[in-house]
């Protein structure tokens, strides 16, 4: 199939109903949009990521609830996850993402007649605590310090500020059951913790794992990626059987951890390789001496696009540790590692060391722009 046939097929699954596209596609923009792909251009996704995503009750009610062991449970649309834990006497609600919203209730009075009796904050954001209202007014809401000042400085009705905060560990005793809260520092966000069920061997760790899937891109929007790929042996850290990590729909085993940590030691290596091997200079020649001498942006972007398809490449191309590539092993590896491997290098500029800098008598030894 010719180029141009690729093009009109990719721009023919977007038609709607009457073979007209829909007003909001824009695939006018030449070099300073974003192409929308054909999805057959990517590797069909490993069917063992499915998990709850097909299954009977989250197809018929949005939403998957299953006991993980003695009283704690996990909660998947399939696309988010939480956890809640029934004590006896009392829920502890960990997360209430948006996309699940009031079923979280239904979820939980499906198993169990207790309230909803405490809610803990992972971190702040939206996508993940943006229903947090619906547990009322009367529950005790429990985060770090840092989340508490984020939603104090950027208040949201839906997302009322934790009324019990800490600062580094703190444990919850209700009704006998306990849940271990830690901040061990930035890692995708400011104030993200960790939040573990020592007696059932549960943890909830979230957006640092997406069990049987590459992480989101960005590397899962992370704000700190030395503190994302810290973040993995924090998590190995702990004797867990389970862990609930936000995404997507599995909950996660200390295999899909292992997993996690490789693929971010791969973007990691070999975007440090790539960005040793493309020189800045190739790009800014190309600019010549005519009216796009100045465009350093284009040759900045042509660059950085060209450091991170090297990367992307020899990541895809590489056998992993179980002796498949990733596009076998992870959902999504072909589809999302551009992006992450492009994150990557834009944080390694600015959070890793650059192996030199300018000296009075010619170029640094290292090789950052």
């Amino acid at each position: 199939m010719s180029g141009q046939a690729d093009a009109d097929e990719a721009t023919h699954q977007h038609h709607d109903g009457c073979g007209c596209l829909p007003s909001w596609y824009v695939d006018t923009l030449g070099a300073a949009g974003l192409p929308i792909q054909n999805n057959e251009d990517y590797a069909p996704p490993p069917e063992e990521s499915y998990g709850a995503l097909f299954l009977p009750d989250t197809i018929e009610k949005g939403y998957h609830v299953e006991e993980l062991k003695d009283g704690v449970y996990w909660l998947t649309t399939g696309w988010y996850d939480c956890m809640f834990v029934c004590t006896g006497n009392g829920v502890v609600a960990v997360d209430a993402p948006c996309s699940i919203g009031e079923r979280i209730l239904d979820a939980i009075g499906s198993v169990t007649n207790e309230p909803v009796t405490h809610m803990i904050y992972s971190h702040w954001h939206a996508d993940h605590v943006g229903a947090a209202r619906v547990f009322g007014d009367k529950v005790k809401r429990y985060g770090h310090q840092k989340t508490r000042e984020l939603l104090e400085r950027f208040p949201d009705p839906d997302r009322m500020v934790p009324t019990e905060t800490f600062s580094r560990d703190a444990t919850l005793d209700v009704n006998g059951v306990k849940i271990e809260l830690s901040y061990k520092g930035q890692n995708h966000c400011e104030g993200n913790i960790f939040v573990f069920a020592p007696r059932q061997k549960v943890l909830a760790a979230i957006d640092i794992v997406a069990p049987g899937w590459v992480a989101f891109k960005g590397c899962d929007s992370s704000d700190n990626l030395s503190g994302w790929m810290q973040a993995h042996d924090q998590i190995l850290a702990y004797d867990f059987d389970a862990v609930v990590c936000g995404h997507v729909s599995r909950y996660g085993t200390r295999e899909d951890v292992l997993a996690g940590k490789e693929y971010s030691q791969d973007l990691l290596a070999f975007s440090r390789q790539a960005m040793g091997e493309v020189p800045l200079q190739h790009f800014l020649r190309q600019l010549g001496s005519g009216p796009y001498r100045g465009a350093y942006r284009a040759a900045e972007e042509n660059f950085f696009n060209a450091v991170a398809n090297l990367a992307t490449k020899r990541i895809l191309e590489r056998t992993t540790s179980d002796g498949r590539r990733w596009t076998e092993r992870l959902n999504g590896a072909d589809v999302m590692t551009k992006n992450n491997v492009s994150t990557m290098i834009d944080k390694m500029r600015m959070e890793l060391n650059h192996h030199g800098y300018m000296r009075r008598e010619g170029p640094p030894s290292g090789f950052y722009p």
